[in-house]
């Protein structure tokens, strides 16, 4: 199931359908169904621009990174709960460094908490989010090796390493944690995808507050042409896969809600 639905997000994303809109446009004009042909291409040269150009990718970012605005600090908390898609596993153990995401703002984060509440719990949640990748290393192992090299005393980080997915994330979360009433617990992951943390999370009975970083939009991005076509259909692929998520895991039960309100 898990490598089923990383096949179907690459088929779903708005740059591959683009381009195999674009190939079965090829494919026609070689088979000589010139009609075919022009209307595949057209459509996909449409899309390219729209996507790549148009502020729509941004204006999908925008939505789901504003759903959750950044609260306030508590004067104190319990712990805190970090997700798991901001370290890329493979290129950290074929290299011994490792290697940040763009939404290595996570980790900066969670060593900012940890100096600002030195009794709170520090809790990383991330098992291997790639599938078949030739090594066993996790996302909790590699971030908590990250934050004992910029400060964090090793001793204060818990961890799981079972979750590959958003709602595996907040189960096992969940089991190891044991929340109890009156508790205060931060979420943190990149706001783009707080959303389906925060439907997932609720879902497990896990009731954090949540505390998105790594925006990635601004207000004057929804009103101008994005700069370049190739960062418009990278906004517009991650807009989709975040949309697909919340979809599929409502459609299947995951979770109670489709976009959750805070």
């Amino acid at each position: 199931m898990f490598l089923a639905m990383k096949l179907l997000e690459a088929a779903l994303a708005p740059s591959n359908l683009i381009i195999g809109m674009a190939g079965l446009g090829v494919a026609a004009l070689i088979l000589r169904l010139r009609r075919v042909s022009v209307a595949l291409m057209a459509s996909a040269a449409l899309l390219a621009m729209l996507a790549g150009w148009s502020p729509l990718g941004p204006a999908a970012v925008a939505a789901l990174e504003d759903r959750f605005p950044t609260p306030p600090l508590p004067a104190d908390i319990t712990g805190v709960v970090l997700l798991g898609g901001a370290i890329d596993t493979h290129v950290t153990a074929d290299h011994d460094a490792v290697a940040l995401t763009d939404g290595g703002e996570r980790y900066t984060v969670m060593a900012t908490l940890a100096r600002r509440y030195p009794q709170a719990r520090l809790f990383l949640s991330g098992g291997s989010g790639h599938g078949a990748g030739g090594h066993d290393l996790t996302e909790s192992t590699a971030g908590k090796r990250l934050l004992v090299e910029i400060g964090v005393p090793v001793e204060r980080i818990e961890m799981e390493e079972r979750s590959q997915t958003t709602c595996e994330n907040a189960k096992e979360s969940f089991a190891a944690i044991r929340p109890k009433p009156g508790e205060t617990w931060l979420l943190i992951t990149s706001a783009i995808h707080m959303p389906r943390a925060v439907a997932c999370f609720r879902a497990a009975g896990f009731a954090a507050l949540p505390y998105p970083v790594d925006y990635r939009t601004r207000p004057r991005d929804l009103v101008r042409p994005v700069t370049t076509a190739s960062q418009g259909l990278a906004m517009a692929d991650a807009a989709a896969h975040e949309w697909l998520g919340l979809l599929l895991y409502r459609l299947t039960g995951k979770t109670t809600s489709f976009f959750p309100a805070p």
